[in-house]
């Protein structure tokens, strides 16, 4: 923004939430929630939820994403200023849990650790009020339609093979799990 500014050259930063869509790596340990939990469930283990599960969490989906820069880039507004991209709506971790699971058709409850990561917040979700006052970008896709895609997408892709136990002792070894 500072250099932007100095330059004079119009400068827009876009704050991401959790973005999620298909063709996302779902064998990464450290990659989103959604993919994660996908990760497990497909391989008939249970999501693994840190802390109590109700700890909230913006998605948007990657075309609204999409849609947010290519917006931004094509307008011919002179602004200098940082804008959130996500759905403008929380989803508790316990939710994003059972929605996987229904759709995938997995009768797997989550396993709740009733601990927390050193360094994760409680809730993170987006203000997006400013986007589409200064926009008028709004998400398209709500969560529940596009897991469905992600689903769907899943469904044809390669079976992800589920590392989450090497990043789990990775975290403990770390100290980073209490």
């Amino acid at each position: 923004m500072s250099v932007g500014r100095t330059l004079e050259i119009p400068t827009v930063a876009l704050r991401l939430f959790n973005a999620y869509g298909s063709r996302q790596a779902l064998s990464n340990p450290y990659t989103g929630v959604a993919a994660i939990f996908i990760s497990r469930l497909l391989n008939d283990q249970p999501p693994i939820v840190f802390e109590d599960g109700e700890q909230r969490r913006d998605f948007v989906h990657v075309m609204d994403v999409a849609n947010a820069f290519a917006t931004t880039l094509e307008s011919a507004k002179e602004v200098w200023d940082v804008y959130n991209v996500g759905s403008g709506r929380s989803i508790t971790v316990n939710e994003i849990a059972r929605t996987l699971a229904r759709l995938l058709r997995k009768n797997i409850a989550p396993e709740i650790l009733n601990k927390y990561r050193v360094g994760d917040i409680r809730h993170c979700f987006a203000d997006i009020s400013k986007l589409e006052r200064d926009f008028g970008i709004r998400p398209e896709r709500n969560f529940e339609k596009g897991m469905e895609e992600l689903i769907a997408w899943v469904e044809t892709a390669k079976k992800p093979v589920d590392k989450s136990g090497r990043s789990m002792a990775e975290l403990a070894a770390s100290r980073l799990v209490v």
